[in-house]
């Protein structure tokens, strides 16, 4: 009986999670003229609308770049930190976790104020990308350095010194040795570096260059002045791209648990 009731709870709570989604998708088929709930008749009207909008194109376009810039180096920079603080931090450890989750533990709004002060007193300014990068692989970070922290916790330090008795260098042992061990928790923390970056908001809009604009701040200015169930199907499709990155690096890439 027990089973039974856990099994349904737990479709509950899915139901309950995939409910807004179902509702954008299905208006975002409405054959109307305005965005309601249930639609009012089906049409793919609207996609090819969609399709059609240059703004909305660039704005894609402008949101894959910095979400795949963001990710590289967040990537590259968060798992170089989990090293650190897994292996050779020591009394420091708790320290250099505290820092890289910081950016968690504050409110995304206040990051992106003190940023946007932080580069007008650098003389960025906003008229380039640079700030909002910057931004972008800030919030980021926390999801690599936790998910590669974790894949670490079990990565036995006498693999390393059986390499290094061998004649392995550092960065043979790291590629060779732990890079591999430690690859499903990389992606996993890349995956989410993406899927963060490609939908934030608040650090786009206060810190996007002069005359850029992603997704997100697309849909915003769209529904200020319009209301049509474009604005769904441009959600469905932020919607059907992140999971599509999603099933296509764990087709080619994988994202198997190690066991050891």
């Amino acid at each position: 009986m027990l089973p039974r009731l856990l099994s349904g709870y737990c479709l509950l709570v899915c139901l309950f999670l995939l409910a807004p989604i179902f509702v954008v998708v299905a208006a975002s088929l409405n054959a109307g003229a305005f965005l309601t709930f249930p639609p009012q008749g089906l049409s793919l009207r609207w996609y090819v609308t969609f399709f059609e909008n240059e703004v909305f194109m660039r704005a894609i376009r402008t949101s894959l770049w910095v979400a795949l810039v963001a990710t590289v180096v967040s990537g590259a920079i968060g798992t170089a930190a989990a090293v650190y603080a897994v292996q050779f931090a020591g009394r420091l450890k708790d320290a250099v976790r505290l820092a890289m989750l910081a950016p968690l533990l504050l409110p995304e709004v206040l990051t992106a104020i003190a940023l946007l002060f932080f580069v007008y007193a650098v003389g960025i300014g906003t008229s380039t990308m640079t700030g909002m990068l910057a931004g972008h692989v800030l919030i980021t970070l926390p999801f690599v350095f936790i998910n590669v922290s974790a894949a670490l916790e079990s990565f036995d330090p006498a693999w390393d010194l059986a390499a290094r008795s061998l004649g392995a260098g550092r960065l043979a042992r790291f590629r060779r040795i732990m890079l591999p061990l430690i690859k499903s928790g990389v992606i996993a923390g890349c995956l989410f570096a993406f899927v963060v970056s490609f939908d934030t908001f608040t650090i786009s809009f206060l810190l996007k260059g002069v005359g850029m604009s992603t997704l997100p701040i697309q849909l915003f200015d769209y529904l200020r002045t319009n209301f049509t169930p474009e604005a769904a199907a441009v959600s469905s499709v932020s919607v059907a791209l992140t999971v599509a990155v999603v099933l296509v690096t764990e087709k080619l890439l994988g994202l198997k648990i190690h066991r050891f």
